[in-house]
């Protein structure tokens, strides 16, 4: 089992910067991608972007340029810094991880508004 806990959403202003962190614990040693997805309301989840274990990333057309994706191997955390936020970026963020045998693993969500 893996369990995931994301954290650093809130409330930013458009044009704004943000950085959220996703801590893993339990079985981490068999996590071989780890990534972030978000959900507006109305709308399906969508990946953010995603990274492997040897630190290959990639990033929808919509955030590129814009976020970063990271991992900490040693704090077992995985970050998204997000700048140049707009409206649209408004949504739930969900950290997701999958180890090497297929299974995959979701937190909880993270609110992230950007309002005026």
């Amino acid at each position: 089992q893996v369990q995931l806990v994301e954290s650093g959403g809130g409330l930013v202003q458009p044009g704004g910067s943000l950085t959220l962190s996703c801590a893993a614990s339990g079985s981490i040693f068999s996590i071989n991608v780890m990534g972030w997805y978000r959900q507006a309301p109305g709308k399906e989840r969508e990946l953010v972007a995603r990274i492997t274990s040897d630190d290959s990333a990639n990033y929808a057309d919509s955030v590129k340029g814009r976020f970063t994706i990271s991992r900490d191997n040693a704090k077992n955390t995985m970050y998204l810094q997000m700048s140049s936020l707009n409206p649209e970026d408004t949504s739930v963020y969900y950290c997701y991880a999958r180890n090497i045998f297929g299974m995959g693993y979701w937190g909880k969500g993270t609110l992230v508004t950007v309002s005026s």
